[in-house]
């Protein structure tokens, strides 16, 4: 598939691991083209996704060319297997990023390491394995230093079998034996790669933030090792393994290959990591205790062997299947709704408890020259808002407490003005300079490769009404908000009805001119009549109360009057751009500014449902957000559908299927389809193109909240019962 792409895989071909502090994206064809580390907007280490030579990876696929491979999750997990198919033989490549056993009396720290284990199922299959790190971005260049771990005076090559280990010479020189079981044997290679990034020189883009947590974590680029254990089970020999150095693709420095052939009941681990020795070294020159350092060491650097790397596997697959049983969904899209659940809570940043967008940046909109790329490795208040309402409709109410104290802390440290920033650092900073990276060449070519984020500056009005729908929701299933919430909360409504006239860029970020956007005007209506509906519920003290009241109706009654074209018969896009039609619009009855069956709704919904020839949206059941050719967003070129908008139409339908049950029966249609459109392990992009092609940053958190939004309430309403509000 790369050489029909010029060398790209397609982005529905990968899977996704990761341990909530970063990710890393793992192609069918077993290699791991996307990595930041150590955290989600850290400098990536692997990049080949957005540049073929430049960008690194770390691959570990089969000799042989016509292999068949299949990926799939683990039952319940984000633990990813692939694997690989082929007459004489079927070999494994299982990867995850540790996550500690839930409630252990050991209390294990999650080790931050990206384990791939290698494995083969029946026969004989031969591997090339290739580690290319290139560190900051392809920026900066390293050494490679392939280290021994133990020392010897003799060399020789690592004994064969059981009997042989116990008596040669020459066992400490390349590997280290372990008896595991009677029948099983294992050893830990000596040898270790070390790749040692040279002093960055690069200050430009994420790095000039005044925020000391965000200026750490977006300008680290620490050395790292990869090392490896391999064993066998009922057979008489251990695979060998050896590090050849070879030459980078990118320049930037030496990488290691491997060629090593496993035989049935054979496995191998490789585990790459930052090397311990960086923070051990910082804790000496700050005065650590010997001791402290030793028990960072122990928790941070333990031995390993088959049988503790095989451990960490197992407490990674015991923390995914226990956080999913949580999950009190049951519906007819029991298995895509767990997998979004799955998915969200891989894109959300647990030291904070913020949620990511997408863990990937620059993945372009369209295969062109357009400039539709955009790094997404931020929290938006909107996705993050919409991330909670689908937790919490899914009996997984910690994640959305976690969220609450990390917008408790946003709203405690407003704007100037009294407002919020429309996306924040993970860690709540709020520079994230744009900066393009010209060395690189873009996904199959489409530059520009953008870091950071110019849109952090834009007004976006609609985000209180997300958030305040998400608050309220809170409340109402999870927990009774606190006062000093509530204070926060009330200066947001009050900042709401002070702006809520002005005109701003809207919830599709457009690089043209502010406009009265008619989705931003209803997500201020909402924000102020859920304000109002605390009050009600709570008894909460307010003494603006009566203007809210005013401010809310009279908003309610501009909307119908400005927003609404008589002549076309449709809600439009803005005010101002009264012959545009726009999907956002979609969203109207799922935050109650209108009923489904309202007739102006309907029409303006059937009309979206119009293919674009005959000035709709929806092309093959998939809803483009709107007609970028004709419409002036200040940026060039098409775009693929947008996959939130179609599951807003699912809802939508419905939502107005109370008058016409044919229309739910469609909108039934419409997310089995989604789903078909959906990858191999039940992922999605922001976008899909008119051959089903997925397009824009991936997996996008915003699709998969949208898919568990439209299945909860289809589901309610296919049921017979109302959709909850």
């Amino acid at each position: 598939m790369r050489r029909v792409l010029g060398g790209y895989l397609p982005i529905d071909q990968y899977g996704l691991i990761g341990n909530l502090h970063t990710a890393a994206l793992v192609g069918m064809d077993g290699s791991i083209d996307f990595m930041c580390w150590p955290e989600f907007d850290s400098p990536s280490v692997f990049c080949r996704i957005l540049d073929k030579n430049k960008g690194g990876h770390f691959s570990i696929t089969p000799v042989e060319t016509s292999t068949t491979s299949k990926q799939q999750y683990l039952p319940f997990s984000n633990v990813l297997a692939t694997k690989f198919l082929r007459e004489d033989g079927v070999g494994a490549v299982t990867d995850f990023m540790h996550r500690p056993r839930p409630m252990s009396r050991s209390h294990k720290h999650m080790l931050p390491w990206v384990v791939r284990s290698v494995e083969v199922i029946r026969g004989s299959m031969t591997f090339d394995l290739e580690c290319f790190p290139a560190f900051d971005y392809a920026r900066t260049k390293h050494t490679l230093d392939v280290q021994r771990t133990h020392e010897s005076d003799e060399e020789g090559l690592p004994p064969r079998t059981a009997s042989e280990a116990a008596n040669s010479i020459f066992q400490s020189v390349f590997l280290h034996w372990e008896e595991v079981e009677d029948n099983a044997e294992s050893y830990i290679g000596i040898e270790r790669a070390v790749f040692t990034p040279e002093k960055l020189e690069h200050n430009e883009g994420l790095g000039v933030t005044s925020n000391a947590e965000d200026r750490a974590a977006q300008t680290a680029v620490f050395p790292m090792d990869l090392r490896y254990v391999a064993g066998s089970m009922g057979t008489e020999t251990c695979p060998l393994i050896r590090l050849v150095p070879t030459d980078s693709p990118s320049g930037l420095g030496q990488g290691v290959k491997s060629q090593f052939m496993l035989s049935e009941g054979q496995r191998v681990f490789f585990i790459l990591r930052t090397i311990p020795d960086v923070v051990v070294d910082k804790m000496h020159d700050a005065g650590t205790s010997d001791a402290q350092v030793q028990n960072y060491l122990a928790k941070f650097d333990p031995p390993i062997s088959m049988k503790s790397v095989e451990d960490l596997m197992e407490d990674t697959l015991l923390y995914w299947l226990t956080w999913i049983r949580s999950c009190t969904y049951s519906g007819r899209w029991l298995e895509n709704v767990e997998r979004s659940a799955l998915i969200l809570k891989l894109l959300t940043y647990e030291p904070t408890g913020a949620v990511v967008a997408a863990v990937t940046f620059s993945l372009p909109e369209a295969i062109s020259d357009a400039g539709r790329n955009w790094d997404y490795r931020f929290t938006w208040v909107r996705d993050s808002a919409f991330t909670m309402y689908a937790f919490m409709r899914l009996g997984l109410n910690r994640e959305a407490k976690s969220y609450m104290s990390f917008v408790g802390k946003l709203c405690s440290e407003k704007n100037a003005d009294g407002g919020l920033q429309i996306m924040y650092s993970l860690r709540g900073g709020r520079e994230m300079p744009e900066l393009i990276l010209p060395h690189l060449e873009g996904y199959r070519g489409c530059a520009p490769v953008r870091i950071g984020n110019g849109a952090a500056g834009h007004l976006q009005l609609d985000i209180y009404g997300e958030l305040m729908d998400a608050v309220y929701l809170y409340n109402k299933f999870s927990q009774p908000l606190s006062y000093d919430q509530w204070t926060n909360i009330r200066a947001l409504v009050d900042h709401v009805c002070d702006t809520y006239d002005q005109p701003d860029m809207g919830i599709w970020e457009v690089r043209g001119m502010r406009q009265n956007f008619t989705y931003s005007k209803v997500q201020c209506w909402v924000a102020i009549d859920r304000g109002l509906r605390l009050i009600d519920k709570r008894d909460f003290p307010c003494h603006t109360r009566d203007r809210w009241r005013a401010t809310r109706d009279k908003l309610y009654e501009e909307v119908m009057e400005k927003a609404w074209n008589s002549e076309l018969q449709m809600f439009t896009q803005s005010y101002e751009s009264r012959d545009t039609l726009d999907a956002a619009v979609l969203a109207m009855p799922l935050v109650l500014f209108c009923d489904g069956t309202d007739p102006r709704f309907v029409k303006t919904m059937r009309r979206i449902m119009l293919p674009p020839q005959k000035g709709g949206l929806t092309a093959n059941n998939l809803v483009f957000r709107y007609n970028a050719v004709e419409t002036d967003d200040g940026l060039a070129g098409e775009e693929g559908t947008f996959s939130l908008c179609t599951f807003w139409l699912a809802e939508a339908l419905s939502r107005a299927s109370k008058t016409d049950v044919t229309l739910l029966y469609k909108a039934q249609v419409i997310i089995d389809e989604m789903i078909m459109y959906g990858n191999h392990v039940g992922l999605f992009s922001e976008e899909i193109d008119k051959s089903g092609k997925h397009l824009g940053n991936f997996p996008q958190a915003f699709t998969h909240i949208a898919l568990i939004s439209a299945a909860y309430n289809v589901d309610r309403a296919l049921q017979g019962r109302k959709p909850q509000q």
